[in-house]
């Protein structure tokens, strides 16, 4: 009865044994082994299928640590990433490794049937997980993005829509799988969500080796605009940080004719973009070309309002 009772409850409804599922599916070559050397059956399956599957662990582990975290991270490199923004990636590559060498070991030792309980309850946690952590899941796969698209670097100046009344625009310092952490020109600190500046518009003026810098000046109606043109373009030529290709050139604007100016917009290129250098050049630039106007009379008019018409005023007692 004993025995009988015990087999029973290893079986369940359908009459299917419930540790068939953590037994081999197969001997294997080394249960093989064991068996011709006269080790029991009992004994030589599982611990043929241990043994299996801890050579092929360690295996697959060596090769890894040896040759695929090293083409990964040399894949990286080429791609122009920094060792610290590598060194997330490569963790990650390591584990998704190592969840691949155990299913393959498990496979090869004979453990199916463990691999497929595994493989379900993973599942199940998976989506568990991906409802509670759905935020952090978003942010992590927007700093895979990151990481892989290389909108901006760690150094760059990058804006970004405004919400709330925050800074948007800064120096980036930090990026992580969750954050990116931005310096703002007022020297805070701002920890800002992947998801935010991968799902808006985000502009790097310093992704590449050049940037255009505009600034529109105004002039009076009775002022010469060829003169104006000709001291623009002088100082744009005299500056030692304005490239001369492209060359500097002054348009008039979308609406020259405005209320009380002229409006001429100078463009011109700066070389090794940052921050710090386009605030530089364009206040010296303007600062220049508003010293050669006052030399030359040219005026910079601000908006003004006439008012014509009498004002009758009445004394004490009048009514």
């Amino acid at each position: 009865m004993t025995g009988r009772a015990g087999h029973q409850a290893g079986n369940d409804s359908n009459g299917t044994n419930v540790s068939d599922a953590f037994q081999p599916d197969e001997v294997g070559p080394v249960g093989q082994a064991l068996r011709e050397w006269g080790v029991p059956r009992g004994y030589a399956e599982p611990f043929g299928a241990v043994l299996t599957f801890v050579v092929l662990f360690v295996l697959l582990y060596g090769v890894v640590r040896l040759v695929v975290v090293p083409l990964a991270d040399r894949a990286l490199a080429t791609r122009g990433l920094n060792r610290n923004a590598r060194k997330p990636l490569l963790r990650l590559v390591r584990v998704l490794s190592l969840v691949v060498g155990v299913s393959l070991a498990l496979n090869f030792a004979g453990y199916g049937g463990v691999l497929s309980s595994l493989t379900t309850i993973g599942a199940a946690a998976t989506l568990a997980v991906g409802f509670a952590l759905k935020d952090l899941l978003a942010n992590f796969v927007a700093g895979v993005f990151i990481y892989t698209d290389r909108p901006f670097r760690i150094g760059d100046w990058i804006e970004w829509p405004e919400t709330g009344g925050l800074p948007n625009a800064g120096v980036v310092t930090d990026i992580t799988f969750r954050v990116t952490r931005v310096q703002t020109f007022d020297n805070q600190l701002l920890t800002i969500p992947n998801s935010k500046l991968t799902n808006d518009v985000v502009m790097n003026p310093t992704a590449r080796d050049k940037l255009r810098v505009s600034f529109e000046f105004g002039i009076g109606y009775e002022d010469d605009i060829d003169e104006a043109t000709r001291i623009i373009l002088a100082e744009a030529e005299r500056h030692p940080d304005i490239l001369e290709l492209p060359e500097p050139m002054v348009t008039l604007s979308e609406n020259p004719l405005a209320d009380s100016y002229v409006g001429l917009v100078s463009r011109f290129w700066i070389a090794n973009p940052n921050r710090g250098k386009f605030l530089r050049v364009r206040s010296e630039f303007v600062k220049r070309v508003k010293e050669r106007f006052d030399q030359a009379g040219i005026d910079i008019p601000y908006p003004q309002v006439d008012l014509s018409g009498s004002v009758e005023t009445r004394g004490p007692g009048r009514r």
